[in-house]
Order: structure tokens, then C-alpha cells, then sequence
């Protein structure tokens, strides 16, 4: 059933726009709450009276929608995750994931609008896309870096492991020193004994 709204309605569209709904949908919520009208003749031409009234809530939501696209351009998102030995991250970082953070930092943005190109398996920087408005949309970054307490446990690791190699390579060259050695002295016996002969 094709709706004209009449207000702005999350996961469904903005003010102004034709959208499909069921028919449930647009008869027991859309409708009686007067978030939007049935899409008939009658009230197409209507709408083209109101069109004035309802250019005003378009541009005041693109007015909105602007503000927060200039909010986020200088915004980035930093998450913090613990990542696998191939340097991929357990799981995604999603754009309902996304959402809420945004919303943590007061910007209020529906994860149906974000836009990310790659998805966010590995450490890095990635640029994320919103539509916030027909004609309008806003763009951050987002960093992931490794958890700080996996990065301390791998520094250890690494520190250990070099110990090791060291003490390693200090035995190597110790067991070649102690070798030259009684090969020296044997040479020195051998010398020794023609002498006296």
C-alpha cells in the first residue's frame, strides 16, 4: 500500500516522501497516529495544496539533517577490540554498533542510513557514509586499534621470546668458546710433549 507521509518515521522515510507499507501497517499505524495519508488521487492533489505547509518540514528536516552532516565530518569513532594472530578482529563492527555510539556522543543517527563500503573486520581507519536526507549526507571516520590489554600481553610474549633467543644464542656462542678452548690446550700438550722429545 503506497503511504504519503506527512512526518518524519524511523526505519521508513521522511516528511514528503511515497513509500510501500502493508496494508496492516498503514491502517493501524501510519494513518490513525497521522504520520502519513493513503497515496490516492484525492489526497495527492490535497497534498499539492499542503505542499507549502509540508516544504516547510522537509526544509526543516534538511536543515536538521545538515547540522548533523557537519557534526560528523569532523568526528572519529575510536574502538578498541581484540583482534586474532592474522590481525582480523572477531567479528564486525556493525552499523548498529555504529549507532549507538553515535548516540552516546548525542548525535542521533538510524543505523538504516549508515553506509559502510568495507566492512569493519580488521585494525585500521574506515570512512562510513550517512544518508541522512535525500540530497544530504554526512561522513566520519573510524579508527579500530587493538585492545590494550591483548597489546600488553603481546608485547610480554615478544619481550620473552627475544630473552630466549638471546639466552639461546648466548649458550651457542659459550659452547663454541669452551670447544676453541680444549682444542687450544690440546694443541699446547701436543707442543709440549715434541719439546721434551
Amino acid at each position: 500500500m503506497r503511504v504519503i507521509l506527512t512526518e518524519k518515521v524511523k526505519t521508513l522515510g521522511n516528511v514528503g516522501e511515497i513509500v510501500n507499507v502493508s496494508p496492516g501497517y498503514a491502517r493501524n499505524y501510519i494513518i490513525p497516529q497521522r504520520l502519513g495519508v493513503l497515496a490516492d488521487e484525492s489526497n495527492t492533489k490535497v497534498l499539492a495544496n499542503q505542499q507549502r505547509r509540508i516544504s516547510k518540514k522537509v526544509n526543516a528536516e534538511r536543515d536538521a539533517a545538515t547540522a548533523v552532516a557537519k557534526e560528523l565530518s569532523s568526528l572519529t569513532l575510536e574502538f578498541s577490540k581484540r583482534v586474532g594472530s592474522n590481525g582480523k578482529l572477531f567479528g564486525t563492527i556493525t552499523n548498529t554498533e555504529l549507532s549507538k555510539v553515535l548516540a552516546e556522543k548525542g548525535i542521533d543517527v538510524e543505523r538504516r542510513v549508515l553506509i559502510v563500503e568495507t566492512p569493519i573486520k580488521s585494525l585500521g581507519s574506515f570512512a562510513v557514509k550517512a544518508k541522512l536526507f535525500p540530497g544530504v549526507e554526512g561522513e566520519f571516520k573510524v579508527k579500530v586499534v587493538m585492545d590494550q590489554n591483548q597489546a600488553e600481553e603481546i608485547r610480554k610474549k615478544e619481550e620473552l621470546a627475544m630473552k630466549r633467543k638471546a639466552k639461546k644464542e648466548a649458550q651457542v656462542e659459550a659452547g663454541e668458546t669452551t670447544e676453541e678452548g680444549e682444542a687450544t690446550e690440546a694443541t699446547a700438550e701436543e707442543q709440549t710433549t715434541e719439546e721434551e722429545a
